[in-house]
């Protein structure tokens, strides 16, 4: 017999195996020694009373075999020899799982990166660490696996409508990834193991006959009768193929004005922009733990806000616990900031995005360029960042207690951030009624997280690559470009989703289209 049950946990309770299936026993009115063993369905963490608790919803067999919580099975056909073939631009979660999903249907994919594969992109992201040196086709948004493969690899979303969540779980799983990500409430996987994951799913597409050409920047199209015909890259041209994907992520400028430059239609799109608030992770704990220490039984403490101000909303962006704030830099001169974290999330530091909506009444001073309006105000804001940091890639940073009352800090405390940091007035950077929001959103934040304001924590800038600041707009059914009908915008770059899961369930979600274009074969 199979039963299912939820069950109210200590942590060290959920921390055992043995004190889990005493649980499990107690719950189901019988002795332990008739449970042969469990399945965890679903594990949450509930930090709200004094006592934070384990919330399990696991499946005990009683008086019966055990069985292992069955996975997916893939089947992904060989396409060497495929009749139909479709060009990917970029290799982030959009591109590779809608390569996936095409070899599914016989479909060969070919896909297009700008950057380099994750082996060697790690050499790039070394050299913009330690000595400021930004290879602008190969860092934290450009290579194998996009941004989030050196992004922290969080799996959360609240995308459930767009696609098959637990399928693209499923499939992780299958490449590599630990299966606890198919039941716990907040699943990562963690920066430190991302990369051999998708270095997986690469090897699979090129078995299965998929290509992969790295160093292959998309710099034109040629357009004829409505189609797409010749994909001009920096390093060769790609012609006879059916479609493109264009799954090129939310950082890839050069594509949205080779686009406008084409006259192929786009829209400026609301995004989000502020800083990078890290604590002491202890700090945090204390805070949503509501002890004086985390016990050894306790995961690093997340947190997440968000608040209406001015008819705005201002949010917490991508908390990363036990992380590291990272340069995301695409272009000299420019300073974005993001955080990622390991999968032990073992570092001594909290970080979090602190952000505000930003819309077409903040882009007005750009508004000639059009569509590209919002895209050139997030950049002019990641040039002041640069300056204010003194070049080299150090950023500006402030206590977040002088950033809120307009005073110089002038000493700082550690950071993660390794490319430095300098003291700057952080709210020089923005506009004033952003910083304003900024400011009120911190001290409202306080109100529900007591020692959140402190000196111990200070902003970093500037966050401000949250979504594409730009929309490529695609039929609402066909979901190709409505000009051009064998082009498929696709993913974060082209405003459909927002983050790994989201983002390949989107990719999915072109692929299958595409296959009932073209017939699967």
């Amino acid at each position: 017999m199979q039963k299912k049950l939820s069950l109210l946990l200590t942590p060290e309770e959920a921390a055992s195996q043995h004190l889990i299936k005493n649980r499990v026993a107690d719950a189901a009115g019988i002795i332990p020694e008739k449970i042969s063993g469990f399945q965890i369905i679903k594990k949450s963490l509930d930090a709200r009373g004094k006592i934070p608790r384990f919330l399990f919803k696991v499946n005990a067999f009683i008086d019966e075999p055990y069985q292992e919580l069955p996975t997916r099975f893939f089947q992904f056909q060989h396409v060497s020899a495929a009749k139909r073939k479709v060009i990917i631009i970029g290799a982030g979660p959009a591109g590779l799982f809608a390569a996936l999903k095409l070899m599914e249907n016989g479909i060969k994919p070919v896909i297009l990166e700008r950057g380099k594969d994750v082996r060697s992109r790690r050499r790039d992201l070394a050299a913009l660490n330690k000595h400021g040196i930004l290879n602008p086709e190969s860092n934290y948004c450009f290579g194998e696996g996009g941004a989030g493969t050196y992004s922290d690899g969080k799996l959360y979303t609240r995308s459930v409508k767009r696609g098959d969540v637990n399928r693209i779980l499923h499939l992780l799983v299958h490449f590599g990834a630990e299966k606890n990500i198919l039941y716990e409430s907040r699943p990562h996987i963690g920066t430190n193991k991302l990369p051999q994951i998708i270095t997986e799913i690469r090897n699979t597409i090129c078995a299965y006959g998929g290509e992969f050409h790295f160093e292959h920047k998309a710099v034109d199209f040629e357009i004829k009768n409505n189609r797409i015909t010749k994909v001009y890259t920096s390093n060769g041209v790609f012609e006879e193929f059916d479609a493109v994907i264009l799954a090129t992520g939310h950082s890839a400028r050069d594509i949205f004005s080779l686009l406008f430059q084409k006259n192929i239609s786009l829209f400026a799109k609301p995004f989000a922009l502020g800083v990078r608030v890290e604590h002491p992770q202890s700090l945090i704990d204390s805070i949503q733990f509501h002890c004086a220490v985390r016990g050894p039984y306790l995961p690093p403490a997340y947190y997440n806000f968000s608040h209406q101000i001015s008819g705005r909303g201002a949010f917490s962006f991508c908390m990363c616990p036990g992380g590291i704030i990272a340069p995301a830099s695409t272009s000299p001169g420019e300073l974005v900031v993001n955080g990622w974290s390991p999968s032990k999330r073992n570092n001594p530091f909290a970080n979090s995005g602190l952000v505000t909506e930003i819309s077409e009444k903040d882009w007005k001073d750009f508004k000639n360029a059009g569509p590209l309006a919002g895209m050139l105000f997030q950049q002019s804001v990641e040039k002041k960042a640069y300056e204010a940091g003194g070049g080299n890639f150090v950023a500006p940073a402030q206590r977040i207690i002088d950033f809120c009352e307009n005073r110089f800090s002038s000493s700082l405390p550690d950071c993660s951030y390794i490319p430095g940091i300098n003291p700057a007035n952080i709210q020089e950077i923005f506009p004033s009624h952003i910083s304003n929001i900024l400011k009120q959103a911190i001290r409202q934040t306080e109100k529900k997280m007591k020692g959140y304001y402190t000196r111990e924590a200070i902003i970093v800038a500037t966050e401000s690559r949250t979504s594409s600041p730009v929309r490529i707009p695609r039929d609402e059914k066909r979901l190709h470009h409505p000009q051009v009908c064998n082009l498929y915008p696709c993913g974060e770059g082209a405003g459909y989703a927002g983050g790994i899961v989201s983002a390949a369930m989107d990719g999915e979600k072109i692929a299958e289209q595409i296959a009932v274009v073209l017939g699967k074969f």
